[in-house]
């Protein structure tokens, strides 16, 4: 299993495919459904936000497995 960081990493390169540009941390936050401030909190308690990010999974037609593990 994946740890937060390489989560993130994933998530953000998930995102790039559609959008022009580099994927800030503000934009996953808005995707995941979460304050910048929120995720800024998550992120440096190196927390992963399990729910939020399968919701977006699931709204995305993503596969989750593709996102937690390698």
């Amino acid at each position: 299993m994946r740890n937060f960081h390489s989560i993130i990493t994933q998530l953000k390169h998930y995102m790039s495919v559609n959008k022009e540009g580099k994927v800030l941390d503000k934009d996953l936050a808005k995707a995941l459904g979460m304050s910048q401030a929120n995720f800024a909190t998550v992120k440096r308690r190196n927390s992963t936000p399990y729910e939020n990010i399968l919701i977006f999974c699931k709204k995305e037609e993503l596969c989750c497995t593709d996102i937690f593990f390698e």
